[in-house]
C-alpha cells in the first residue's frame, strides 16, 4: 500500500512510497512491463503506475496483501487458464505478496496488450 502522506508524481516515487514488502515486487513489475512494452510512456493514472502506447496498456497498484494488475478484460479473458490460481475480476488480477510474481505470464499479458493497441483493439483512454 502506498503511503497517503506522500503524493507520488512518478512511478519511481510511487514505488519508493510503498511498504517495504511491496517495493521489491513493484520494481520487478516495473522492469517487466518496461521490457515488454518498449517505448510505452509511463505515468500515474488514478494514482497508480500506468503504461501507455496511444492509450493505456496496463496499470498496477500496491495493496496490503497483493499487487493489483490491470491489463483490461480482454487480457484477463485471453489468459484465464493461466490465471486460474489467482483472484481475478473483469479487468484485474491479484498477485499475493507472499508469492513470487509470475513475470513470464505478466510479460505475455503486456505483449498481448501492446498487440491489441497496435491493432486498434483498445478502449481505455490515456
Amino acid at each position: 500500500m502506498v503511503s497517503k502522506k506522500i503524493k507520488p508524481t512518478t512511478i519511481e516515487e510511487y514505488i519508493d512510497a510503498a511498504s517495504p514488502e511491496s517495493q521489491v515486487k513493484l520494481w520487478q513489475m516495473h522492469q517487466c512491463v518496461r521490457e515488454s512494452a518498449a517505448g510505452a510512456s509511463e505515468s500515474l493514472k488514478w494514482g497508480m503506475p500506468a503504461y501507455s502506447h496511444q492509450k493505456i496498456l496496463v496499470a498496477y497498484a500496491a495493496f496490503k496483501h497483493h499487487i493489483g494488475f490491470y491489463p483490461m478484460p480482454s487480457a484477463i479473458k485471453a489468459f484465464a487458464k493461466d490465471l486460474k490460481n489467482y483472484k481475478t475480476a473483469e479487468g484485474s488480477v491479484q498477485f499475493p505478496l507472499d508469492q513470487r510474481l509470475p513475470l513470464a505470464l505478466i510479460k505475455k499479458m503486456v505483449k498481448f496488450r501492446v498487440k491489441e493497441s497496435r491493432e486498434g483493439i483498445i478502449k481505455w483512454k490515456s
